[in-house]
């Protein structure tokens, strides 16, 4: 009894050793996990740098757009002319005025608008 103490404490002894010199295995994978978690917040900060210049950009633009945007206004109004144009030149060819909205993408109510702005007789449908 006494030689199977003995030999279980050498035993126990030479294990306990022998994990000192072992490599841990999940030492690798969290190293690479710590990489990743740090390369992860690289990317935020640059991300988060590259979005408040464009917000700076965009704050900047937006003084500069508004010329512009009254030329986008400009020309709205200038394709509403061309539809109004196809429209009234429809409606003198004798279209039905549900056949006019149809091809011209506008409510009904809104061709008779605008036969009645050109001095078309209000027609039925």
């Amino acid at each position: 009894m006494s030689t199977l103490l003995i030999s279980l404490f050498f035993v126990s002894l030479f294990l306990f050793f022998l994990s000192f010199f072992l490599k841990d295995p999940y030492k690798q994978l969290r190293e690479e996990i710590d990489q990743l978690n740090m390369h992860q917040l690289q990317e935020m900060y640059h991300i988060k740098k590259k979005l408040k210049i464009l917000e700076e950009e965009l704050l900047v633009n937006d003084i500069e757009l508004s010329p512009s945007l009254s030329k986008i206004e400009s020309d709205h109004t200038a394709v509403h002319e061309i539809i109004k144009n196809q429209v009234k030149s429809l409606a003198g060819q004798g279209t039905p005025i549900e056949q006019i909205a149809r091809q011209s993408s506008l409510p009904v109510k809104e061709v008779q608008a605008i036969l009645m702005e050109y001095g078309f007789e209000k027609r039925k449908l």
